[in-house]
């Protein structure tokens, strides 16, 4: 291939590096999602979380088919959604760490709507009915109907951008 007018690289054929280097350019949203699972809660920090539909309120979320929590997302009717504020980066990571105790201290939750673990402290909680996962690549796309949710809390959200989480500045 050759360079593009005006871009001052040579494109790169697709891969999974070229992936990933693309959306670490891109600024996404925190949030962490929930279920209870068999053995207990469970939950990951995710990036992927977009508005579907507004009629009927509707949200999508993608996870690994890898992840710890996919038996139990694979499973579950109801999830939670969380919106993070930025001054919850310890939580994120550990939502995103592998084998971290997740819903230990300092992790501060309650049971909610539907069995559903409910994060204290979020700007912003929803409870979901799943109502389909596609398959999608090495992840599964999880389309949710929101039941019920709160955004009492005015705060700034947390961001993820080129690999660290991040507050929003003016």
């Amino acid at each position: 291939m050759t360079a593009t007018p005006g871009l001052g690289t040579t494109p790169q054929l697709a891969s999974p590096d070229l992936l990933r280097s693309v959306f670490r350019r891109h600024a996404a949203g925190v949030a962490v999602i929930t279920a209870r699972g068999a053995a207990g809660p469970v939950g990951f920090t995710a990036t992927s979380l977009s508005s579907v539909s507004a009629e009927p309120p509707m949200l999508s979320f993608g996870i690994s088919a890898g992840a710890s929590s996919w038996p139990a997302i694979s499973r579950t009717d109801h999830v939670g959604v969380h919106i993070l504020g930025e001054h919850q980066e310890r939580l994120a990571g550990t939502f995103a760490r592998s084998g971290a105790d997740r819903f230990g201290e300092p992790t501060a939750w309650r049971e909610g709507p539907e069995g559903v673990p409910v994060l204290d402290g979020v700007l912003a909680w929803l409870v979901c009915r799943v109502v389909a996962r596609v398959p999608a690549g090495d992840h599964r796309i999880v389309l949710a109907e929101v039941v019920l949710g709160d955004h009492a809390d005015p705060g700034r959200p947390l961001l993820y951008h080129q690999g660290r989480f991040n507050g929003l500045r003016d």
